[in-house]
This record gives structure tokens, sequence and C-alpha cells, in this order.
């Protein structure tokens, strides 16, 4: 099947955070937006048709969870990944970021410890923060550009009296990590010697280059007596994350009860009956055009690192391995965080995320999102590289 990736769709006025809020987060509506991540795709056809077929029953009571969609889910990680999936495990939720918020509630104490491994997506500091808990900073490394996690400041930070939980990216957002069989089993490792519970935030698991390692499932390395909770969902894959709905898959019924209680307490317990068509639509029929968005979203990340590493020397990226989401090094700039994120609004008419939202250890980075059409991402690059010239040579 053929999927078009190239022709622009307007998302102007459609209540779009990325589009529509560019005046309050960046104080200009002309900047092209790569910074909230959601893609500039069309979601695939399946989905659209499920929603629409859902719509035409004119009755949106409360809904029910139906066997279906459970039977989609687990399918699909069996086949892509090999994992399966028992019903009884997951429990629906209304998104990763309240799971996260949930998980610090249900496996930690108010001052608890939950240890995070920034440069992190922002939700994973406010979690902890927001729900009384202490942050605990487990930075990742870099080495010959690639980044690591210190796996023996992990130890001392898990080995701390307060700390309960550490909250895993995989694939890491904002660097693109993919992380290796090897790294993972020694954070079980850790986990299982200090009695953290793992909370593995794998909603990026599906868009990992054709060039990188696959990705691996913490939940398959691990063993049944391992604390672990897995959160999953088909917003970021499908390109549907305004539907708001995620699956935590928790083996242990002690755990998944304590989770149910967070989610119970909020009485979020429903969810409408779009996303449910939606969650099932793409785990059922979206595999074709996730096969065409691989390849597509690779090109534009090649595109990139070679039109900075030829033209924009002063910028350098990260190669991410997953996700589609580029963090991109401006310390040569030698400009401050407001000054980084002015040059980027107000030189080069581009809205992008400020990395030290991502913890101190993003501080003088940028992250671009380059879901969007090859144009876009060029013009967006032309933009930059006009901004530079202008300001620094």
């Amino acid at each position: 099947m053929a999927f078009d990736f190239d022709t622009p769709i307007p998302r102007e006025h459609t209540c779009s955070v990325k589009l529509d809020a560019r005046n309050a987060v960046f104080g200009r509506e002309d900047v092209l937006p790569l910074w909230v991540a959601d893609m500039d795709f069309a979601a695939p056809a399946a989905v659209t048709r499920a929603l629409e077929e859902r719509a035409r029953h004119p009755i949106y009571g409360y809904t029910l969870f139906p066997d279906s969609l459970y039977k989609a889910m687990s399918d699909w990680f069996a086949r892509q990944y090999g994992w399966p999936i028992e019903r009884e495990w997951v429990l629906m939720a209304p998104g990763v970021v309240p799971s996260l918020h949930a998980a610090c509630l249900a496996f930690a104490g108010a001052g608890d410890g939950v240890i995070i491994q920034p440069p992190v997506y922002p939700p994973f500091f406010s979690a902890v923060r927001q729900t009384g808990r202490t942050v605990i900073e487990n930075p990742l490394v870099v080495t010959d550009g690639c980044y690591h996690m210190d796996l023996q400041h992990l130890e001392a930070c898990a080995a701390r009296e307060d700390a309960r939980v550490l909250l895993l990216c995989s694939p890491h957002n904002p660097v693109g990590r993919v992380w290796r069989e090897t790294e993972l089993q020694q954070v079980l490792d850790i986990a299982r010697r200090h009695g953290l519970v793992v909370l593995s935030d794998e909603i990026h698991c599906d868009l990992v280059y054709p060039d990188a390692p696959a990705h691996q499932i913490l939940a398959r390395l691990a063993t049944p007596d391992d604390a672990l909770v897995t959160a999953v969902a088909p917003s970021k894959t499908f390109n549907m994350p305004g539907l708001g709905l995620s699956a935590l898959v928790v083996s242990d019924p002690a755990r998944r009860q304590a989770l149910k209680a967070v989610f119970d307490s909020m009485h979020m317990t429903q969810c409408n009956p779009f996303s449910i068509a939606g969650f099932e639509a793409g785990y059922r029929h979206g595999a074709d055009w996730l096969r065409a968005l691989l390849p597509y979203l690779q090109d534009n990340r090649d595109f990139v690192l070679d039109r900075l590493a030829r033209r924009l020397p002063e910028i350098v990226a990260t190669a991410p391995q997953g996700t589609y989401l580029i963090w991109l090094d401006c310390r040569a700039l030698a400009l401050d965080d407001p000054a980084l994120k002015r040059f980027f609004v107000e030189q080069a008419g581009l809205g992008l995320n400020p990395g030290v939202s991502f913890g101190t250890a993003g501080s003088g980075f940028m992250r671009m999102n380059i879901g969007c059409p090859h144009a876009v991402l060029a013009e967006a690059l032309d933009r930059l590289e006009a901004a530079v010239i202008e300001r620094f040579r």
C-alpha cells in the first residue's frame, strides 16, 4: 500500500496544541512548530474508519473495554516482540503521564525517593514532585557522542534508604537511545538488589529506526518476581495521542491492585468510546502504515544529521535510534537558555522544546520534532542556517 507522508495537512484552527498554542508558548503565530511530540501525518485510515463507524451510533454513553481491545493489544505485542501478555495483567489507564503519577502514589510514600534519568521528558520530574515524592537524579552520561546509563551511579541511587521507584524511559525521550539487553539486565539486577519498583515507559517502543538495534521489552527480560510495571500505548505509534488511552501491564496482582486503587480514588475508571475504537484499530490494522512510516522518519533523521554536519557545525545532533525526536547540542552558540530559545524563535522562526525543560542536563540543548513532511523540515533547516550565519558568522 502507498502512504502519503509528504502532503502537508493544515492543522491551524483545529485546537491543536502544536499549532494553535504557538502564540502562548513562543509569543508569535508564525514559528514553524517542531515541538509537541505528535506528528503532522494522518493516522492510519483504519483508525479514522473505526472512529467514523463509532460516531454513526448516536449514543456516546459510558463504555466498557471490550475483550477485542485486549486481544488486539496482546496480538500486537506477541507478533512484534514475542511478548505474551495475559488478559488479567492489563490495567487500562488514561495516559502514560497519569500512570507516572499513579506509580509514585502507589509505590512510594510521601517524601520517598523516585529515581529518574535526566535529561528526560519533563513529566518525569513533575510526577515525582507533584505527588510529594523526592526526585533522585541518575543523569545519563555521554561517551563518544552516545548517551548511556550511569549504572554505577544508579546502584548508589538505588541503595539510598528512601529510594522506592525507578521511572525508566525506554526508548529514551529526548535523547533517542534504544537500550540494549545488557543494559536493561543490569537495571533489573539493581532493582532486585534494592527492592525498587520499575515503571518502564515504553510508549515509543514501536518507533525504532530500521538501522537501529531492536527494542527490548523490559518485561520479556524480567522474572515473575521482578517488581515491574510496563506502560504502553498506540498513541505515539499511530499518531493519535489526543485520544488519551494507554495500558499498564502488571503481572503481579498486588501491584496491579495498588495502581487501580489510585485511579479509582480519582474516579479515572471510564474512557470515551472513541479512544477505545482508535486504540483497537491501531493495534489491529496499523502495521502496514507503521512499516511505511519508519523509513520516512529515518530519511528525515538522516537529512537533519547530514545538513547539520555539512553546513551547521555549530549545532551537533545526537543521532536517535528511536522516537521522532532529535536532541540538538547548541552549546557552541554560547547562549544561555532564555537567549537560546529567543534565538530559535525570533531569529530562526522555529518553535522547539528548550532542552533545559528536560532538566539541568539539557541546558544548552533543543529538542526537534522531525515527525513532519520532509519539505517542512527542509524549510526549518534553511531558516536555522540563515539565522546562524546572520548572528554568529
